[in-house]
This record gives structure tokens, sequence and C-alpha cells, in this order.
């Protein structure tokens, strides 16, 4: 019976792992490891004039019969007089923070580079996450479309020209003013005003739709995100986290949508609602096209080309008589995933930021460590107190576990000799161990419960610790320099490793060898994934398996077991 229980304690913990592996990959888009015609907005090109267009809600966009490929030459934007415009250019505005590539075309955002974040490969380079390069596609635009009937609207494909003004946020101003304005496109112009601010990665838009015309006009105006489906450049192959397009809505929250389920048509998301958002999402970063509460609007994810997918909303803007306008507000927002200017800026969109399953848990868990680093002011230290807060917390369901485990070796002695002296006779080894557990007042399953208990928290810990971009290039001592990366010298990991072997080493050993052996496959394995993981990952369940290893050794010595470390024979 003392090698079923931990055998069960093997199990449970090996089996918790395999299952956590799999929902990594089956939640961020991937194959499991071990268990196994629409409406379209069109990333090339709009159709102003489709087969069939939206009339209001409902509709998920305009009608596309062929997708142009990405690299062909897009269609000349022609204005009232017949004539074609000029040739569109790139608008590069910087601020404190952000520096943002526009492009006449369509005045749309094509690179977007954060200044306070370094590239991941590269650290004399800023890191970027909207691009429009030959290998990246990732673009944020917006423009007009309209129903049936209805002539070609300026669209994200409509060169525009921009106003002259300041491209860089001046020392004292606290605001940088970006204008765009269309050619008059069947009897319509479109007028987009960027406003960005300091400190801040949410950039204002403002469209001012008017008609120029001598007939009503009651067009639709689209925002949309556009990307590849590759995933970040670096991204570890040992951990993934979720790269994709989502949708919040009140009445059904966030919904992520994976891009294999966009391919194969099987994205099920809410396709109207009067208020929430858009986003693209991927590790640490996010970007977002917001629309202000009580604005109707039909969402839509899809597929515009090979590897290229849309996600976005359509609002429409009502009948808008002759010599008359309209405008409508929105927010752009590109940036890190810092929980708390999420929070500021629209309802939901902090869970861009996804602990997965374990939310109701990891955000006081992100609360706290917040806390913690407010006062000791370094992620590190802040990851240790964190663990060792946690361990006190739970210190007497630990103890309890311990206690169970420490009469549990103080018996197996007499288990060992028993197995021995029975080994003939099976039945009788289980009545005399059953024996034996009752007059000893041991529970082979004492241990078990404890621990299963705390396994959601320190879950929910490693998911805060791996989504958290403020861990990226955050020091701790020495040569960890970016506590999102794995450690360069494989130190935390060596000593990672030599954590799990002692821990291991101080359980009672089976008295079968055969288990006694698989009893360290487990850990072993385990640990060598954690070369592969972020320092600040290992740093916490370094500092878990030492806590872990001073109270089993105390309290062992407590109940007058001696502690001695059980190693293999191989």
């Amino acid at each position: 019976m003392n090698d079923i229980r931990r055998t069960f304690l093997w199990v449970i913990f090996g089996f918790s792992m395999v299952l956590l592996w799999d929902q990594w990959q089956i939640y961020n888009g991937h194959k499991a490891t071990f268990f196994q015609g629409s409406n379209k907005i069109v990333a090339g090109n709009v159709q102003s004039t489709p087969a069939t267009a939206p009339t209001g809600r409902g509709n998920a966009g305009p009608e596309v019969g062929s997708v142009p490929p990405t690299n062909a030459a897009p269609p000349a934007t022609v204005a009232s007089t017949g004539q074609p415009v000029a040739t569109h250019e790139l608008v590069r505005v910087t601020t404190d923070v952000l520096k943002l590539t526009f492009d006449t075309e369509g005045g749309s955002i094509v690179q977007s580079e954060f200044l306070k974040y370094a590239d991941a490969s590269d650290k004399t380079h800023d890191f970027v996450l909207l691009d429009q390069s030959g290998d990246r596609t990732y673009v944020a635009q917006t423009g007009l479309i309209g129903g049936a009937g209805v002539g070609p609207l300026p669209t994200h494909k409509t060169v525009m020209t921009v106003a002259p003004g300041g491209r860089t946020l001046q020392d004292g101003s606290d605001e940088l003013v970006v204008r765009f304005e269309s050619p008059e496109v069947t009897g319509v112009k479109l007028i987009k005003t960027f406003t960005l601010k300091r400190g801040a990665y949410a950039v204002a838009l403002k469209q001012e739709v008017i008609n120029v015309g001598n007939v009503p006009v009651s067009p639709q105006l689209y925002l949309q995100l556009v990307r590849d489906g590759n995933k970040p450049k670096g991204e570890s192959s040992f951990y993934s986290t979720f790269t994709g397009p989502a949708i919040y809505t009140e009445a059904k929250k966030y919904q992520k949508v994976e891009f294999k389920d966009i391919e194969n048509n099987k994205a099920d998301v809410e396709k109207t609602s009067q208020n929430g958002y858009v986003a693209m999402v991927q590790h640490y970063f996010a970007s977002a096209w917001v629309l202000a509460d009580g604005i109707a609007r039909d969402l839509f994810v899809r597929k515009v080309d090979t590897n290229l997918y849309a996600v976005g909303m359509i609002t429409p803007l009502g009948v808008i008589a002759p010599q008359a306008s309209r405008t409508i507000e929105a927010k752009f927002f590109a940036g890190p995933q810092e929980e708390k200017v999420l929070e500021s800026l629209a309802p939901g969109l902090e869970l861009v930021k996804d602990y997965g399953w374990l939310t109701i848990i990891a955000k006081p868990l992100y609360w706290l460590l917040d806390k913690l680093h407010g006062l000791i002011g370094n992620w590190g230290w802040s990851i240790m107190a964190l663990v060792l807060l946690l361990k006190a917390a739970f210190y007497w369901l630990n103890a309890k576990a311990y206690a169970s485990m420490a009469k549990m070796k103080a018996i197996n002695p007499k288990i060992t000799e028993m197995r021995e002296r029975l080994k003939e006779n099976p039945q009788q080894m289980q009545q005399e161990m059953m024996r034996i557990y009752r007059e000893e007042k041991v529970n082979p399953m004492g241990g078990c419960f404890p621990i299963m208990i705390q396994i959601p928290v320190f879950i929910a810990l490693y998911w805060v610790l791996l989504a958290s971009v403020e861990m990226r290039n955050a020091p701790w001592i020495m040569w960890i320099h970016d506590l999102s990366s794995p450690d360069p010298y494989y130190i935390l990991p060596a000593v990672m490793t030599l954590t799990t072997v002692l821990q291991t080493a101080l359980n009672p050993a089976p008295p079968d060898p055969m288990q006694a052996k698989l009893m360290w496959f487990m850990p072993l394995a385990f640990s060598v994934m954690f070369f592969f993981f972020p320092a600040g990952l290992v740093l916490y369940w370094i500092t878990n398996n030492v806590l872990s290893i001073a109270q089993q050794w105390i309290i062992n010595t407590r109940m007058g077991v001696p502690p001695q470390f059980n190693l293999p024979k191989f």
C-alpha cells in the first residue's frame, strides 16, 4: 500500500503535467502532444461595390469574389476628376514611448515600435509589433463600405493626403496630431485624425465622413487588424502562448480564435454587439480597436489570403444628407500587456493578458506580486517573496502532508520486511499491510490531498510569470539580465535539477527496485525542460523546492524520523 500511495502521487503529478502541456498546445493553436464562401473585407482590396453588401446589423462584411495575392500591385485609386492620385508615402511619427509608421494609402498604421522595449533577439533595436515587410504582415486599417448600388467609397486602399505638421512629440507638449484626408470618392470624403499622447500606447482616432455630393449616402465604417498566421519571432519550442485574434463583448466576454479555426471555417464568435473590442494577441503584446459602448457593430474574423487573417468590426453610420457629415471616434491600442494600463482603456481589455482557466486565481497573485515589487523594486526578489508568502499560507497543509510522509517513512522498514516475508502470498501481504496501517494510525493517502489542493495556485502563479510583460528585460542579480529569457549559463536550471533530486531523495524509497527507478524518471525528465524555460519561472520553482525541502526536513526531525536522502541504485 505504501508503494501504491507513492505511485499514485507520481501518477497525479505526471498526469497533471501532461494535461497542462497538452492544454498549452491546444489552447494556443497547436496539435496536442499526447492526446490528440463568407463575406469578407480583404487586406489587399476592399470591394466597395460587392455583389451582396451589408445593409445593416447582422452582416459580417462585403462579399468578395476573389482575393488578389498580397504581393500584387493595388488598383489605382481614382479621384472625382478621373485622374490617378499621387503615389502613397510613409509617414513616421514619434512620441516618448511609441514610434508609428502610417501609410498615406488609406492612412493605415503599418509599423509600431516600442521605444522602451528592446527586441528579444537584438537588444540594440526597439521591439516592433505591427510591421509590413517581406516576411511580415501586421497592419491596422479602416475605411468605408456602402450598400448595394453604391459606388466605391474611401477605403484603406485610397491614397490620402497628410496635413503638414510636426512628426515628433516636443518637450513641453503632451500630444501629437496627424491628419489624413481622402479625395472625394463617389461624393464622399473621409478625414482621419490620429492623436498620440505622451506616455500612452493608445491612439485616439476621429473619423469624419463628409457627404460632398448631391444625394444622401448610408456608408458603413470598418476597423480591422490584419496579420499573418506566423508565430512571433523567437518563441520557445518548450512552452507556447496564444497568438491570434480575440473579440470581447459584454455578452460572451473574451473569445479567442485560433488561426486554424478560421482556416477551417470553425471560428465561433459573437457576430453583433453594442460594446467591446477586437484585438490581435501574442506573448507580452497586443493591438486592439475599441469603439465606445452603445455603438452598434458587426464583428468578424476571417481568412483574407494565404496565411493572412483579419479581425474587425463594421458599424453603420446611418443616412448622411448632402453637404452633411458624421463623426465617429475610436481608440487604437498597440503596446505591452500592462494589466493596469489595459484596465484603464476599456472594459475587459486586460483579458488579452491571458491566464487561461485559472484567471480567478492568477489575477490576485499578480496583484500581490505587483505590490511586492512596489516594496522591493526587483522582480526576481519579488518572485521569491511571493513564493515565500504562498508557502507560509499553505504551511499547515504542507505540514500535514509531510507529517504523513514521515509516518510512512518511519514504518517503511517494517513494510519492507513484511513484503519480503510474504512475497509468495500477495493476498496475505495486503491484509498484513492494512493491519500495520491501522496499528500505526497511518493513512497512506494522507499526503496526497493537501498537495493536490495547492496545485491550481502554483499553476496559476506559473501563468502569471509566463504572461507578465514586466518580466521582459527585467534583471535579477549578476548574470540574470532578463527574467523572461533562459539563463544564458544554465546555472539556474542546474540548481533547479539539484533541488528536484534532493526533494525526491527525501521521500521514502519504494521497496520495489523498479518502482524506485521509475520514481526518478518524471522529475528528472521535467528538469531537462527547465533548461529552456525563462529564468523567472525557474527561479520560482527553485524557491518553491528549497522551501519544501526545508519544511520537510524540519517536520521529519520533529517527528523523530532522521532525514536521509534515498538516492536511486541504478
